[in-house]
């Protein structure tokens, strides 16, 4: 993606529009962190010395590398996942900033801009979270949307074919299409790493 991105009229009716979504209990569990301007290359500063100190035999090519992941959009927006204490199950409330990035995609390419949802390692490295001023158990990033004009028509990936994936509930019978064929090889089900919160009242 290159310029232009949205100007901050735009910016702000697609954060308006990623803030809509099914959300119980009204928490908005969630907030943003943006950036745009040379602040991309600021933080992009702190990915390379971090790379650096894990890797120490890192070439000039990689570091330059981590260091310019920002600049590949003009406006940069981190969507951080925030436990509200609450009644609502923290995986309510997971789902509600994953649906917020969505929208936020969504939001975006209505207003004829490019965007990619990504993750990638700086998004669980704690020292990341420090330098952003996440809150340890309770905050973690849902994803980097990257957002700009789009330099190349992207191919479709994939998707699942829905025969693998679609029961029809008919009761005595369990559902048996749940598409371990997309399983992948010498991958694990992964751990909740999230912290639960809990009030005084659910204790």
């Amino acid at each position: 993606m290159t310029a232009p991105g949205p100007n901050a009229d735009e910016l702000k009716e697609i954060l308006q529009i990623a803030a809509r979504v099914p959300d119980h209990g009204k928490l908005s569990p969630f907030y943003f962190i943006v950036f745009q301007g040379t602040e991309r290359a600021t933080f992009g500063k702190h990915l390379r010395h971090l790379w650096a100190q894990d890797y120490a035999d890192a070439t000039q090519e990689q570091l330059t590398h981590e260091e310019n992941r920002f600049m590949r959009a003009p406006v940069v927006v981190a969507v951080v996942s925030r436990i509200r204490e609450s009644k609502i199950p923290v995986w309510e409330q997971l789902m509600c900033a994953g649906a917020c990035c969505y929208n936020l995609c969504l939001a975006a390419n209505a207003c004829g801009y490019g965007t990619n949802w990504l993750s990638e390692w700086y998004s669980f490295d704690e020292r990341v979270h420090d330098i952003l001023g996440l809150e340890k158990g309770r905050d973690n990033i849902a994803g980097f949307i990257y957002i700009g004009t789009a330099t190349e028509v992207q191919d479709d990936r994939e998707r699942p074919d829905l025969n693998d994936i679609t029961n029809l509930w008919t009761s005595g019978q369990m559902p048996d299409k749940k598409g371990n064929n997309y399983n992948k090889d010498g991958a694990g089900i992964p751990h909740n790493g999230f912290t639960i919160i809990q009030s005084e009242e659910t204790k």
